[in-house]
C-alpha cells in the first residue's frame, strides 16, 4: 500500500534553517542549491538533482548552503497491512544520488509537472511513478549499490538483522492457502523456526503478528470478492477458510465496521 499525503515544491532563502520530524516518509528532490542535513552529530550534503529520504519520526535539521534552495517534497505512507513502517527494515534513508535513479526521477518529474497542472489521472500516475522510484531505490539497496547514511537511536540497528526474504516462503504459502485453516506452528516450520521465535521474528519484521497478517489478507480478499458480486457470502466464507458464514460475517464486521451484507449492496 502506498499513499501520497502531500506533494508540492518550496523555495527557501539563503538563511533558511528548520528542525523537524514527520509521522510519515518524506522524500525531497533538490531542484536548486545545496542543503545540509544534520542528524545527531553527523552532517550530510545534498546538491541539485539529489534525493533526500527521511524515515518517519526521524529528527533532522536542514539548512541552505551558500545561497537559497528549492525542492519538491513528497510525504507518503508505504506499508503492508496496517504497518506503515515497512521500509524501516531497509537502511535506505539518506541522500540518494540522481545517477542511481536517473530514469525513475525523470519519469516522476514529468508526471509531477502534469500533477501541478491538475491534468486528468495525474494523481494516479504520480503514485505509480513514486512506487517505481522507491522500487528502484530498494533494488539498488539489494544489489549493494546504495546504502542510506541516515541513522537514529530508536532501535533501527536491531532491525537490520530481520530480513523479509527469510519470510518469503511463508508469504507465498499464506497467499496460496487462504482458503484453508492456517496454523502458526506450520508456518514456522516452513522457515525452520520454533513457533515462539517465528512469532517474534514475524512481528519485528512486519509490525504485526502472523495471525493479524492473515486476518488482514483475508479481509482484503473478502472486500475484493464482495465488490466482484459473483459469490454469495456463504461461498466467500468458504473461499477464505472460515468454518461458517457466521464466523466470517463477525470477523468482517469487526474489521470494516459493517456486515458483509451491507458492504456493497
Amino acid at each position: 500500500m502506498l499513499r501520497i499525503n502531500a506533494c508540492s515544491e518550496i523555495a527557501h532563502p539563503q538563511d533558511w534553517i528548520e528542525n523537524k520530524n514527520h509521522l510519515d516518509y518524506d522524500l525531497w528532490y533538490i531542484k536548486e542549491g545545496k542543503i545540509e542535513i544534520h542528524i545527531h552529530d553527523k552532517v550530510f550534503l545534498a546538491s541539485k538533482g539529489d534525493l533526500i529520504l527521511f524515515r518517519p519520526k526521524m529528527t533532522y535539521t536542514a539548512k541552505s548552503v551558500d545561497s537559497g534552495c528549492s525542492f519538491i517534497f513528497t510525504h507518503f505512507d508505504f506499508g503492508l497491512g496496517e504497518h506503515l513502517g515497512i521500509l524501516d527494515n531497509f537502511q535506505i534513508a539518506g541522500v540518494i544520488s540522481r545517477t542511481l535513479v536517473k530514469e525513475e526521477i525523470n519519469m516522476f518529474l514529468d508526471t509531477y509537472d502534469q500533477y501541478k497542472q491538475m491534468s486528468p489521472m495525474s494523481g494516479i500516475r504520480l503514485k505509480g511513478c513514486l512506487t517505481i522510484l522507491i522500487a528502484k531505490i530498494l533494488e539498488d539497496y539489494g544489489l549493494g549499490q546504495y546504502r542510506g547514511d541516515f541513522t537514529s537511536h530508536d532501535g533501527l540497528k536491531g532491525k537490520q538483522s530481520i530480513k523479509l526474504d527469510t519470510l518469503q516462503p511463508v508469504f507465498m504459502y499464506i497467499q496460496e492457502h487462504l482458503h484453508q485453516s492456517l496454523r502458526v506452528k506450520d508456518l514456522a516450520t516452513l522457515v525452520g523456526m520454533s513457533e515462539k521465535y517465528f512469532i517474534s521474528y514475524f512481528k519485528q519484521a512486519l509490525g504485526v503478528t502472523p495471525g493479524r497478517y492473515i486476518y488482514q489478507l483475508r479481509m482484503n480478499r473478502a472486500r475484493e470478492l464482495l465488490y466482484d458480486k459473483r459469490y454469495s457470502i456463504q461461498q466467500i466464507s468458504g473461499m477464505l477458510g472460515f468454518p461458517d458464514q457466521y464466523s466470517f460475517s463477525k470477523a468482517f464486521k469487526k474489521y470494516y465496521k459493517v456486515p458483509p451484507s451491507q458492504f456493497v449492496w
